[in-house]
């Protein structure tokens, strides 16, 4: 049995990511977050909120919410997507037990890095850290357990983007404030939901725009005479596909080929070089798309229709134009 060398690597570099990603996680929620007694969506807000209850350790409730979502979920999302949550999961509640230890002061309070009063500044810093920190985390195929497991599942048979799942399932965590008496009185509980949800809003929007940033896919049409020589660089490089067009010019006259190629924007400067070190007179257009799905890019998915509902539609056009004539 050989062992695929790019495939190790691509493991490799998404658990070096994925790592990355909960210690900016860990970092943005204990320095920011959790010292202000702001509530979070997610399992870590469940368990911000059992700790402001109780003082049951965050890690723990995470801990154990996120087992039983694992096993739940084990059969839609596979054991590959799952034994990265499952290694998430533990590296997560060791680096948030790891950090409460470095953040708590000798008189067992937390230490606020943003000094007092400023608990909104803390909210806006601390929610565009974890937000990030879960995109760095999805974009390379793990997850930090809880609510992204929902998210992952929905996400995999709908195209509703994970923040929109996300803020659905944030509002039923943050919303439960307002029906804990050990959180105060109304006001102060009221004051913890109206934080939660600035939380919720921009931890989501963060999500949604790194992920959107890193996805983005652009078209180029490349218009050389050295058209074979391009091509093969690009295939060779990028292990992309692309299409040779028909063209002819209107001023010259002349039959040439246009290049036709849809890649992720990330990867236009190695393309540019590509192209201006075979022929730096080349002519390249360059358009961001809404979307590109297939072989390589994002899945489409969308539910066909079955096969009987398109025979009955067609039936029902045809008999609508007889009836017409």
């Amino acid at each position: 049995m050989t062992i695929d060398k790019t495939q190790v690597l691509n493991e490799v570099k998404d658990y070096v990511f994925i790592t990355f990603g909960l210690m900016l996680y860990t970092f943005g929620f204990t320095v920011f977050l959790l010292p202000y007694s702001i509530v979070t969506g997610g399992i870590a807000g469940i368990g911000a909120i059992v700790f402001y209850a109780t003082r049951f350790p965050v890690q723990y409730t995470f801990f154990i919410i996120n087992a039983v979502l694992i096993v739940a979920a084990l059969k839609i999302l596979g054991w590959r997507f799952l034994m990265k949550t499952i290694y998430a999961t533990f590296m997560l509640t060791f680096l948030l037990e790891m950090a409460q230890t470095l953040v708590v002061q000798p008189d067992g309070t937390f230490y606020k890095l943003m000094g007092e009063g400023n608990d909104f500044m803390s909210l806006v810093i601390g929610c565009m850290l974890t937000g990030t920190a879960l995109a760095i985390v999805f974009l390379n195929n793990g997850s930090t357990g809880g609510t992204d497991i929902v998210a992952a599942a929905v996400n995999k048979y709908r195209d509703i983007t994970l923040g929109r799942v996300l803020i659905m399932v944030d509002l039923c965590i943050i919303g439960s404030c307002l029906f804990i008496p050990a959180f105060g009185d109304v006001y102060h509980r009221c004051q913890m939901v109206v934080f939660g949800l600035c939380t919720m809003v921009i931890e989501c929007l963060m999500l949604d725009y790194v992920m959107s940033v890193q996805r983005q896919s652009v078209q180029f049409l490349i218009f050389s005479r050295h058209y074979e020589e391009i091509a093969r660089a690009i295939t060779r490089k990028t292990d992309h596909s692309l299409t040779l067009l028909d063209a002819h010019g209107w001023y010259s006259g002349r039959e040439m080929k246009v290049i036709c190629l849809l890649a992720k924007k990330r990867e236009s400067v190695t393309i540019f070089r590509l192209i201006k070190l075979i022929d730096p007179q080349a002519f390249v257009s360059q358009s961001s798309v809404i979307g590109v799905y297939g072989e390589g890019f994002d899945p489409i998915k969308v539910k066909a229709a079955p096969q009987k509902q398109i025979e009955k539609k067609d039936k029902d056009n045809e008999n609508s134009i007889r009836d017409k004539q």
